[in-house]
């Protein structure tokens, strides 16, 4: 088997890569690495989950990051079981070959009670008092003791909305790195959020998001050498 890490840069285009992101325009070239066509519907959970299946959001239902559910008569966004995916995942395929094949799964979406072996993602703490804590889920149990424990509680109110910043990308990449050693999985998903809402406030004025990009750009290098 070969170890396998992939990175999912949301809102990374090749419009935004350049000389605000001096470590990716390196990678990229020395590496002849090409772009990937894009899918649509282009949003985060229909993509992801086209990537693990390896089928179209009509074959596995992902169809957008929320849908009305007839049964309900609701609007639903950013439900998080994977069960809503009706199809097999890259990880249950891979253990099929090799028993010995294991996955961690950082923050991709649909990352609850899942058959990937490591699992963290977000999930808020609803106190009985009407209070939203910030939090996260994982997968075994244990795992989310530990990653707070030594980086902090995760940051969820700078993972999205407009308090969303580099904190919540740059414990992503810490847990991720925390969990290759503690466990060494054969494949490491790993979703960095950082442009997702810098881009939506500004639009590509590379000018005006020029922090954001250094910032992801730091971040990423630090993985790929990491890994």
């Amino acid at each position: 088997m070969h170890k396998t890490v992939v990175i999912d840069i949301v809102a990374l285009s090749t419009s935004v890569i350049g000389a605000h992101t001096p470590f990716l325009q390196q990678y990229i070239a020395e590496n002849h690495l090409t772009t990937i066509e894009p899918l649509l519907p282009a949003v985060t959970t229909a993509v992801q989950s086209s990537y693990l299946t390896g089928k179209y959001p009509s074959e596995n239902g992902i169809v957008g990051n929320g849908w009305y559910d007839h049964a309900d008569a609701e609007i639903k966004f950013w439900k998080q079981s994977n069960k809503l995916v009706n199809a097999e995942k890259i990880w249950d395929q891979a253990k099929k070959e090799d028993p010995n094949f294991t996955c961690a799964n950082m923050f991709w979406w649909y990352n609850m009670y899942s058959t990937a072996d490591f699992s963290v993602t977000p999930r808020p703490n609803y106190l009985a008092d009407g209070r939203k804590l910030p939090d996260c889920y994982s997968q075994p149990a244990e795992l989310r003791d530990h990653l707070q424990n030594k980086l902090g509680q995760f940051p969820l109110f700078q993972f999205w909305g407009p308090g969303a910043n580099i904190k919540s990308t740059r414990w992503i990449a810490d847990a991720s790195m925390e969990t290759e050693k503690l466990h060494n999985p054969t494949l490491t998903l790993i979703y960095l959020p950082h442009l997702d809402y810098c881009l939506q406030k500004f639009g590509p004025e590379l000018d005006k998001i020029s922090t954001e990009l250094k910032e992801i750009d730091q971040v990423v290098e630090e993985l790929v050498r990491f890994y």
